[in-house]
């Protein structure tokens, strides 16, 4: 664990010893103090918002459950971990739009890993790159591919016609592109 490993196996043990801390309150889970906000926004929105992550399902939902900001839990309609695949391999997310019964180009993905909004996009979904304090540094030639944002409050979700569509609010920050319009369902593993 110590070196980040995505093995499956270890995700889930690392699950396992977490459980305890994060029910004896021990540990909370960190989400940024936007996060929140803007997932309630979503949601009341009628846009679904689902996690795909490394981590296990089990400890996503611990975190979740015992985050900084509260119990975060009834904001999620999906968890997907590594057993959907790998999260630099476009075939996951094509299976994760099959299980959520929508259209790749229907779902936002957020990510901080550039690898991960690569093989996002290669199947079919949209992508903006989250950028956050003490992330890796992102390439500039590799960064510009995409949408950006530093915050959740950047992303307007709005339903138009009964489908969802995205918008980036350009900051004086943001210079990676210009505003993306499509449909999303809504999946990040920023938080």
């Amino acid at each position: 664990m110590d070196n980040d490993r995505k093995a499956t196996a270890l995700k889930q043990l690392q699950g396992h010893i977490w459980k305890d801390a994060y029910e004896s309150g021990a540990v909370k889970g960190h989400v940024y103090d936007d996060v929140r906000p803007a997932m309630e926004r979503w949601v009341a929105d009628g846009i679904q918002v689902r996690i795909y992550s490394s981590g296990s399902v089990a400890a996503q939902k611990l975190l979740f459950k015992h985050s900084e900001n509260g119990d975060m839990t009834k904001l999620l309609s999906g968890h997907y971990d590594t057993r959907i695949g790998g999260k630099m391999e476009a075939a996951s997310y094509r299976r994760i739009a099959e299980e959520a019964m929508t259209k790749p180009n229907s779902i936002l993905f957020l990510s901080d890993r550039i690898e991960e909004c690569e093989a996002a996009r290669a199947a079919g979904l949209m992508v903006v790159v989250s950028i956050r304090p003490g992330n890796a540094d992102i390439p500039s030639d590799r960064l510009n591919a995409f949408e950006s944002i530093t915050s959740f409050d950047q992303l307007v979700l709005t339903p138009v016609d009964g489908e969802p569509t995205t918008k980036t609010a350009k900051t004086a920050a943001d210079d990676h592109g210009s505003t993306a319009d499509a449909g999303a369902k809504g999946s990040s593993d920023t938080a």
